[in-house]
């Protein structure tokens, strides 16, 4: 290994990896092979890896290419009816339809969040919320909050606009601040 990365780094980097690959493969022996095989390749590439990008960002890039080779070798190809439809705003709970929020859905005061986060449990409820989401805007979520990644740089990678990237991400935070609100955070002291 050339000293630019080890065995720990990787294994720091995983997790953010698996939540990623669960944000869009929905399917947890998946996702687990698909973060596997992505470490692997990364150990077998690392005399490859120029640092033209973050460490984080050329990981993403090996799981998005194993993701659709594991896709394609079970059969679990996502028809594009299914994305357009899960991408629909029509049938989205959280707004009306000029864009505001319905009463019901209105977030409430959340007694200590920071506390709540502490605990490993949170980690499950946080997972379960990212599969309520549709697959693109838990993607999306899950690239720019939890892997950091530049608005700018989801949009090209995604093909999408900012605009429609701000959207997403706005309706994301809103529901999982909703499910969070629902599924852990009442009671929570």
């Amino acid at each position: 290994m050339n000293g630019k990365i080890d065995e720990q780094t990787l294994a720091r980097e995983r997790r953010h990896l698996l939540m990623f690959a669960m944000a869009r493969l929905r399917d947890p022996d998946l996702a687990e092979d698909a973060v596997q095989e992505t470490l692997v390749a990364a150990l077998r590439a690392v005399d490859r890896f120029e640092q033209r990008s973050s460490l984080r960002t050329w990981l993403v890039s090996i799981l998005i290419n194993k993701m659709a080779d594991l896709r394609t070798r079970q059969g679990r190809e996502i028809p594009v009816e299914e994305i357009v439809k899960s991408a629909s705003e029509d049938d989205d709970p959280w707004f009306d339809e000029s864009g505001r929020w319905e009463p019901e859905a209105m977030p409430r005061v959340w007694s200590s969040p920071e506390k709540a986060v502490e605990q490993i449990e949170f980690w499950g409820v946080f997972e379960r919320c990212l599969q309520v989401m549709s697959p693109r805007i838990a993607e999306v979520f899950v690239l720019r909050e939890v892997l950091g990644e530049s608005i700018e740089d989801i949009c090209k990678n995604l093909g999408i606009s900012a605009s429609n990237c701000s959207v997403m991400l706005f309706r994301a935070r809103a529901s999982l601040r909703g499910c969070l609100q629902r599924n852990w955070f009442i009671g929570v002291e």
